[in-house]
């Protein structure tokens, strides 16, 4: 018997985050050999005193002995580990680091997420499925723009690169496009609706001097080439009719450089803060000794710093009539937060009020790469989860071990990255978070899965990346099966657009080129509708609990199940062979829905393959 095992009903009677005053039992097992005469919970928080809690005495069988203890906690995050005295002394019990199980030389505390149980997410978001677009390379409607600046550079040809090279003065401009609008992602709708997707992620709409428009120009405003408030409005309104939800990119922690509010180049008739301390909204600003010297976002001179907690700032952005009610009016569903790490706490209280004056079912979504729940930033511990914040989050942890598995064959490990953040997301949070593959800050996933390196790879060295077309083939393997698994894992799977289609690139802008519309791969867009129909006719993805089967010999297995809903089970086979996958006997009348041959209590799956079962 092992110690302690977090991932254990028996030894943790909750094996997830815990909901404020909900009892948890935590048991620890021992050798009765040992002569155990105290065991201790010792549990702390941040920046409070540690507290020693005295575990009782349950029972034993004549071999191991057990002790437990039972404990309700506030809202809050905990970590713990174990101690017990003997005759020889003290000996205490952490975590092994990537495991949920406990040994004297282990290294890490378990933690132990408790969060308000008022906490409620959107239903309407459950189950769904995200497609991400990057406006300007989706597709074009030929709709005549008006009031385009002169300053941009229009591609003629859709299948050129994005322009990666510096201009004759050294700098990258990011002026190219491509012409993609909201009229062509309305035009659209219906080959998104095929894939399943019932949730649209637009990249910035906003007004801004760059294709990739985060740096923001006029927060109240589409951007000329992308359209009007009419296009917007229509978008969602034909969403809408087809049982979509529009999110919109909010990107409040910085804005650009050539914007009404900053305005360096003197564009707009406004009096920027960078013209004039006299400009209302200089205080946005940080400025040092010249109008020079002004904080920036990662040091980029084009994208000066906000200080969101100016109160005219925070107002401007969620107060009644500000830029979240402007576009939530609209017809957006609800808002992906930018760099939400980097927000302040009382902004990010501020945001949730004014998404949620339009309604429960809208949705907050916040952009942070690590696990969210125990993230420190702006000086200490956040509080995404409180019901106060975030609904969810882009779990690129999800992502990191979806991918390591598919390249690694370690099964083990992508369990032990999965459970991490089963085990510490409350599950409200854990059902409407955005899991993905690809999205626009990182290389296409079709790339990544050749398992080629760009860790410290030039622009330049990019542009010249050549994959054999072996590779490819394999890596579009791959990809289907790692489709499936993201598509059965808990939270809201998405599609970074083109993904389906298979296209490739490296690191930004390689991965935004525009989508090739006539030259897609219809074998992989089929592959991921049939993933699609599963998630749109299987309820129990919509918030049904995870539970492993197995993680060992390079095959990854787990199970999906709900009470009264039809359970589905996951099997990914990540070897150069085809396996035979022995089913457990409540699971032998389940059939295949898509990959693997059904056997006599078993499932043959081929090389590098996944296959999703269902009850019948």
């Amino acid at each position: 018997m092992t110690a302690f095992d977090a991932l254990n009903t028996y030894y943790k009677s909750t094996t997830g985050a815990l909901a404020a005053g909900e009892t948890l039992r935590l048991r620890v097992c021992v050798p009765r050999a040992f002569g155990v005469t105290a065991c201790t919970l010792v549990l702390y928080t941040d920046g409070a005193a540690t507290d020693y809690r005295a575990m009782q005495w349950e029972w034993t069988d004549g071999h191991e002995e057990w002790w437990q203890i039972a404990l309700e906690l506030p809202a809050g995050l905990f970590f713990y580990h174990f101690a017990y005295e003997t005759g020889w002394g003290r000996t205490v019990l952490h975590r092994y680091k990537d495991s949920a199980r406990a040994g004297i030389d282990g290294t890490e505390d378990w933690q132990l997420t408790v969060y308000d149980p008022s906490f409620r997410t959107p239903e309407c978001f459950k189950g769904g499925i995200i497609y991400q677009i990057f406006p300007d390379r989706f597709y074009n409607s030929g709709q005549k723009k008006r009031r385009v600046p002169t300053d941009r550079v229009l591609h003629t040809d859709l299948t050129d690169l994005p322009v990666w090279l510096p201009d004759a003065e050294g700098k990258i401009r990011n002026n190219d496009y491509f012409g993609g609008d909201l009229a062509g992602i309305t035009e659209k709708l219906d080959d998104i609706a095929a894939l399943g997707a019932d949730i649209l992620y637009l990249n910035p709409i906003c007004e801004a001097h760059s294709n990739h428009r985060y740096n923001t120009a006029d927060y109240k405003k589409v951007d000329p080439l992308l359209g009007t408030d009419d296009d917007f409005r229509r978008l969602c309104e034909e969403a809408h009719a087809r049982g979509m939800k529009v999110l919109i990119d909010g990107v409040y922690s910085h804005t650009g450089d050539d914007s009404v509010y900053f305005n360096k180049y003197a564009r707009y008739a406004s009096l920027g803060a960078y013209q004039s301390v006299d400009s209302p909204y200089y205080d946005w600003y940080s400025f040092g000794k010249t109008r020079d010297e002004y904080r920036c976002w990662w040091n980029i001179d084009t994208l000066p710093e906000i200080n969101e907690n100016v109160e005219s700032f925070s107002s401007f952005i969620t107060g009644e009539g500000g830029v979240i009610d402007h576009w939530m009016a609209l017809g957006a569903d609800g808002v992906r937060l930018d760099v939400a790490d980097e927000l302040p706490d009382g902004f990010l209280d501020k945001v949730r009020v004014a998404v949620k004056r339009h309604g429960e079912d809208k949705f907050v979504l916040g952009e942070v790469w690590e696990d969210a729940s125990n993230k420190i930033s702006h000086g200490g511990r956040r509080h995404y989860f409180d019901g106060r914040q975030l609904d969810g989050v882009m779990n690129y942890p999800f992502r990191t071990a979806i991918l390591e598995y598919m390249l690694s064959g370690n099964a083990g490990r992508f369990m032990r990255q999965v459970h991490v953040i089963v085990l510490h997301y409350p599950k409200e949070a854990l059902d409407v978070c955005m899991n993905m593959l690809g999205t626009h800050d990182t290389e296409r996933v079709l790339t990544a899965l050749t398992g080629v390196n760009l860790e410290g790879k030039n622009r330049q060295a990019q542009a010249a990346l050549q994959i054999s077309a072996q590779k490819q083939r394999h890596a579009k393997k791959l990809l289907r099966a790692a489709a499936a698994i993201l598509y059965l894992l808990p939270g809201i799977p998405s599609v970074y657009y083109g993904d389906e289609a298979g296209m490739a690139g490296a690191k930004d802008p390689f991965n935004r080129a525009y989508f090739p519309w006539g030259n897609e791969d219809t074998a992989l867009i089929h592959y991921f509708r049939s993933l699609g129909a599963i998630r749109r006719t299987h309820p129990v993805l919509r918030s049904g609990g995870f539970y492993p089967l197995s993680a060992e010999s390079g095959t990854v297995a787990f199970l999906r199940y709900q009470p009264g809903e039809k359970r589905l089970a996951l099997i990914c086979n990540n070897n150069p062979e085809p396996i035979v996958y022995n089913l457990n006997t409540d699971m032998r009348e389940m059939m295949p829905l898509i990959g693997g041959t059904k056997l006599d209590g078993a499932v043959e799956i081929p090389a590098h393959t996944a296959t999703v079962l269902a009850d019948i």
